[in-house]
């Protein structure tokens, strides 16, 4: 009781820390200074003695049927170095200076921290993380599928694995590998596409780790039950994922969070998994990390906020998440094959 009671504490304080974080508003955005900058970079193409490298005035654009900027090409128009991204990230750069040379804390502009670019990225440790995450859970899916087709027992008349949650966990894999893929792509290039495609495969991912926190906790091995358990929440992360892609974006998913994190922690307790700790530590590691949401700070030397902290402490969550995954199979089969004897 006292571990369950712990782990409600921390997902009201975790929901609660969210919901704080997101009403925050962007102050560098709103300063008059800023905006008089982007709005004459926008006109004139440029910013103090700097001139964007994108941009021509109209007096000396000698392209027939040419803007008063410099037709892009596609990869280009992809890196999306075009007017606004360009104005926006130079006036904020020198906007910051500014503040700097008088004492003043970072602000936010458009509801993110001034980052250093490094090329094409706009948040180049956050794209970086995230990419290292892709690859440990590719790591840890390569092993589950070695472990469960190659190390345990298979069945005689089938030949597939006794572990009845191999295809789900196949499928877990590919959804966090995708979502994975879109935050990289997303912090590499901050616009209305990558990051509707961001949001939409975190809310993928998050709403099948829920169906599937329910499906192993009340080990439901029916297919008829199992699609009874999945359809209402697919029903409902399908209407969301529109709703993020139509509306406005929101944090309904930190309750989806929220519950599969309670579900898994008090089943560990209650079944006494033999693996119960590795679990608990990446239940309580998770939540911990994504507190960093609420306690969020300035980028440290312009790459290092509270968010690529975050994407950082999931990395070595997801080899213990993994390996959980590895234990438990070997688990179910340990325990299928001795009732069959």
């Amino acid at each position: 009781m006292g571990r369950s009671a712990w782990a409600v504490r921390l997902a009201s304080l975790l929901a609660l820390g969210l919901v704080l974080g997101s009403v925050e508003a962007s102050l560098g955005d709103i300063d008059p200074r800023y905006r008089t900058c982007e709005r004459e970079c926008q006109t004139t193409g440029i910013i103090g003695e700097n001139i964007i490298s994108h941009f021509q005035s109209k007096d000396n654009d000698t392209s027939v049927g040419g803007s008063w900027y410099n037709q892009e090409e596609i990869y280009m128009q992809w890196k999306q170095l075009n007017c606004w991204t360009d104005c926006c990230y130079s006036c904020m750069m020198q906007r910051e200076g500014e503040r700097q040379s008088l004492g003043l804390s970072p602000v936010k502009y458009h509801g993110k921290w001034p980052f250093l670019r490094i090329s094409v990225f706009q948040e180049p440790l956050s794209a970086a993380l995230s990419a290292v995450n892709l690859f440990m859970h590719f790591i840890g899916w390569l092993s589950f599928f070695l472990l469960v087709n190659y190390k345990l027992p298979l069945r005689p008349q089938t030949k597939r694995s006794h572990y009845e949650y191999t295809s789900l966990w196949y499928i877990y894999a590919i959804l966090s590998i995708n979502a994975w893929f879109w935050s990289s792509i997303f912090h590499t290039r901050d616009i209305d596409l990558t990051e509707k495609l961001d949001y939409s495969s975190a809310v993928a991912l998050l709403g099948y780790s829920l169906i599937l926190s329910l499906l192993r906790t009340f080990n439901v091995k029916d297919e008829a039950t199992r699609v009874m358990f999945a359809a209402p929440i697919l029903a409902f992360v399908t209407t969301h994922i529109l709703y993020l892609n139509f509306y406005e974006l929101d944090y309904v998913c930190v309750v989806m969070a929220v519950v599969q994190l309670l579900t898994w922690a008090i089943w560990a307790g209650v079944t006494q998994h033999p693996s119960r700790l590795k679990l608990w530590t990446v239940i309580f590691g998770g939540a911990l990390a994504m507190l960093l949401e609420l306690y969020d700070f300035p980028p440290y030397m312009g790459y290092a906020d509270a968010h690529s902290l975050w994407h950082a402490i999931t990395i070595p969550l997801t080899y213990l998440w993994w390996s959980f995954i590895k234990d438990d199979a070997e688990f179910r089969t340990s325990t299928l094959m001795k009732k069959a004897k």
